[in-house]
């Protein structure tokens, strides 16, 4: 049974309401912590068959829920040992400053984050680089040769305490048997 009531206005980026009952938000707390489990063994997790399982499966990524699936990489054993988060300022906030930056970033690879933040900057990115002078002579110098950046400012992460990549969902839990509508917005290109 579909539980997602539709207004089939994705184009238009109207909102629909999506039900998850107590089974998909168990399925998808399972998923991030491993998206590579079979269908048989989350199957046996949840009390559900592989097929019924590959099913809510199929609906969540075809709603958008599920995004997609990923390796995650150690970048320190991988030589990548430096982490900055770096708030980039730029000279104007009007005209096509900001958006001649947001196309420029996505030529840094190194760039794994970028955010369009509120406060004494105009964006936040995290960077990962092999050592100090990659990180300074290769990503910040061509950063602030970028036209419109005024200020760069960069904090060296020393050690990671907490890192996770999984959504907390407490907030769309619920009693057993109950459904809990959630709000799907269409997003931009």
């Amino acid at each position: 049974m579909d539980n997602l009531r539709t207004k089939r206005a994705w184009n238009v980026g109207v909102m629909d309401d999506l039900l998850l009952d107590p089974l998909d938000i168990s399925l998808l707390v399972l998923l991030q912590r491993d998206g590579h489990a079979t269908n048989q063994v989350v199957g046996e997790q949840l009390a559900l068959s592989a097929s019924q399982v590959s099913r809510r499966i199929q609906r969540l990524e075809a709603l958008g829920v599920i995004r997609a699936y990923v390796a995650l990489l150690d970048p320190a054993l991988l030589s990548l040992a430096v982490r900055s988060f770096t708030y980039v300022s730029l000279a104007r906030h009007g005209g096509e400053e900001g958006g001649a930056f947001e196309r420029a970033i996505g030529d840094f690879p190194e760039v794994l984050d970028c955010y369009s933040i509120a406060g004494e900057a105009d964006y936040l990115l995290q960077i990962v680089a092999a050592s100090l002078t990659d990180l300074s002579e290769s990503v910040l110098r061509r950063l602030t040769r970028l036209p419109g950046v005024a200020n760069i400012r960069s904090s060296i992460v020393l050690n990671r305490i907490k890192a996770s990549t999984e959504l907390s969902l407490g907030h769309i839990g619920g009693p057993a048997g109950h459904q809990r509508r959630v709000r799907l917005v269409q997003r931009p290109g």
